[in-house]
């Protein structure tokens, strides 16, 4: 029993290192300063192997992950195929665009994930805000979009997970167009990611006091918060 426990266990991590190193690989070669070079992806023919490593990972595999492991694979899954989701119908101006009822996109079935069909709203409402409480995965999962954060050129990995969160955390608040603090109106610009989940944010902190940690300035908790506009425009490299 130890032998074949030690065997899927090796197993799961050589086919997850196998799909991370293939979509790294991928990331770097099409992402840059968070755009995404669509229209070269939709030509690679090598694309669809390296959503199909990330579908191969069965439900018991993934079980055997550890909790960086499971966020981590989660994550690139949730970027992947929603890199794979705009291809399907580019070209096209904005996710908003897929489908006729409001948040399709995110309902449609497109792609097999731990043994089953399904499709984003799973891997981000059913999985990692389920699953977790790891409100910085809303500054790691990308929706396609300019008003989303930037997504990375590289994938996440679990060595490097807590690093990689910290970072997209914090590039995100620093972000001007999107989060600010004016001092002088006692009012505090920020995202609509931070009205959407609130919940996410609140359940160990305040907005302020998450927005604060990271701007490196004192934020009163009695701060005025008004919402920035959110670009839902494709974030596609020109």
């Amino acid at each position: 029993m130890k032998t074949i426990l030690l065997f899927l266990i090796t197993f799961n991590l050589f086919s997850i290192d196998k799909a991370y190193k293939s979509y790294d690989a991928f990331l770097k070669k099409y992402v840059s300063n968070g755009k995404v070079d669509y229209k070269g992806i939709k030509e690679d023919k090598n694309f669809d192997s390296i959503l199909k490593e990330f579908s191969d990972v069965t439900a018991t595999e993934y079980k055997n992950f550890s909790e960086p492991e499971k966020i981590s694979f989660l994550i690139n899954a949730y970027n992947a195929f929603t890199i794979k989701l705009i291809i399907n119908y580019y070209p096209i101006k904005s996710i908003r665009k897929i489908g006729i009822l409001p948040l399709a996109a995110w309902r449609e079935k497109f792609f097999s994930l731990l043994g089953k069909e399904t499709n984003l709203d799973f891997i981000e409402h059913e999985k990692l805000r389920k699953d977790f409480e790891e409100p910085r995965i809303h500054f790691a999962i990308v929706c396609a979009s300019i008003g989303c954060p930037p997504l990375i050129s590289e994938a996440f990995t679990s060595d490097k997970l807590e690093q990689q969160l910290k970072t997209v955390r914090t590039n995100f608040i620093k972000d001007k167009t999107k989060n600010r603090f004016d001092k002088e109106k006692n009012t505090l610009y920020i995202s609509e990611i931070f009205k959407w989940f609130e919940k996410d944010f609140t359940k160990k902190s305040t907005i302020p006091k998450f927005i604060s940690e990271s701007l490196g300035e004192e934020i009163p908790e009695n701060v005025e918060i008004e919402y920035t506009y959110y670009d839902w425009n494709l974030n596609e490299k020109k």
